[in-house]
């Protein structure tokens, strides 16, 4: 099964089309290269520009800044395409899906023209540098600080787990430009510091047990000063401007759940079907016919749950609590798929040259990043 073959109510035929051509482009560009970017450990750069002649970078950029002023359905597609194929995209889906949300909405127009045009043609790779060494999900605890010297910041801190750490040519960094008023949050702003600037250092390429193409890095702020111009939006707004981006990046992290595990399970019925045991295929067994029949009722409520989600994104009305409440359920379902396709391969299962092992490392992250699912629960229940 191809995720076209689904009956989706989130997409109309444009939409469609649109999915042809981001698959025709992974197939071409992506799929001969993945293995080696894989053991690389980084996706090369000059892939970037030729995602961005197709469109697959920031679609919802308006048309004034260079992009092509599409809904998020489009940001949608390419998350689907590639979360399905496999492939080595995971820092085009933080660049469109995160980072550019949050230039277009509060970036000064100086900065949209600036680095918005680049950042869909891929010229200029981003990355969003919030958690730290030892503060994780808790934002309002951070400790890298921005403090005025004239009309400069001086940045000082460092930051950890941030995707596109290597190839980042921009970084919208989550600091404290105020460390002492009450509540904390009041006190955090965002501030775009260019990857060339005096005192940034790269750290590792953290070596990760799954995603392994993905430059996840570590990132050191010494005495780093940039132009107080490069505040995005207004100082001690940026958790303001954080919570109001987290159910769109959310979202984001559940389409790529909901068609990954579509293709674990698409892949596990093949192996089944396929793979014989005690004279007959493991599919003929019952209890496999079983596990793949409740996992693919599962994945029916899962497509239907999340064209709800994207429809009701696309009209502007996913709240918060329902972009948590995507992300935790069609994680947690991610996983379910993945184990329970993994336990169907039996010992080939175990081997990374078979594709269920790969994506069953790379799922393991999902329920983790964007917010643990620990904490998309306590934003559900202090609704309740």
């Amino acid at each position: 099964m191809s995720l076209d073959k689904l009956s989706r109510t989130a997409y109309g035929e444009d939409h469609e089309a649109f999915r042809a051509t981001v698959r025709q482009f992974l197939e071409k560009e992506i799929a001969p290269n993945a293995a080696k970017w894989a053991e690389d450990g980084i996706v090369p750069k000059d892939i970037w520009p030729k995602a961005g002649e197709l469109g697959m970078l920031c679609p919802t950029v308006p048309e004034a800044y260079g992009g092509l002023g599409l809904d998020f359905g489009y940001n949608a597609i390419v998350d689907e395409e590639s979360a399905y194929y496999g492939r080595a995209t995971t820092g085009f889906s933080l660049q469109s899906d995160i980072v550019t949300s949050y230039i277009v909405k509060y970036g000064s127009e100086e900065q949209k023209k600036h680095w918005l045009p680049k950042m869909v043609s891929g010229e200029v790779i981003t990355a969003i540098a919030m958690t730290e060494p030892g503060t994780g999900s808790d934002l309002q605890g951070m400790r890298t600080t921005a403090k005025k010297d004239g009309n400069h910041y001086v940045i000082n801190g460092s930051k950890t787990y941030i995707t596109n750490g290597q190839n980042a040519d921009l970084i919208l960094v989550c600091v404290k430009t105020d460390t002492e008023i009450q509540p904390a949050w009041k006190g955090v702003s965002i501030v775009l510091v260019e990857a060339d600037r005096e005192g940034y250092e790269r750290g590792r390429n953290l070596d990760k047990i799954g995603q392994d193409e993905a430059d996840t890095s570590e990132m050191f702020f010494n005495d780093v000063r940039v132009p107080i111009t490069n505040c995005l939006g207004e100082e001690g707004k940026g958790f303001i401007y954080l919570m109001s981006e987290l159910p769109q990046e959310r979202l984001s992290i559940a389409v790529s759940a909901q068609a990954s595990a579509q293709r674990a399970f698409d892949d596990t019925v093949e192996f089944t079907r396929d793979r014989k045991a005690f004279g007959k295929p493991i599919l003929d067994f019952q209890n496999t016919r079983f596990v793949l029949a409740d996992l693919k009722t599962k994945l029916q409520v899962g497509w239907a749950h999340l064209d709800w989600a994207l429809a009701r994104h696309l009209k502007k009305e996913l709240t918060p609590e329902e972009g948590a409440g995507a992300k935790l359920w069609h994680t947690e379902l991610q996983w379910e798929v993945m184990d329970k396709c993994l336990q169907l391969h039996g010992g080939a299962g175990y081997m990374n040259e078979y594709p269920i092992a790969r994506a069953w490392r790379a799922a393991r992250v999902t329920r983790i990043f964007g917010g643990t699912n620990e904490i998309m629960k306590e934003l559900i229940g202090r609704k309740l």
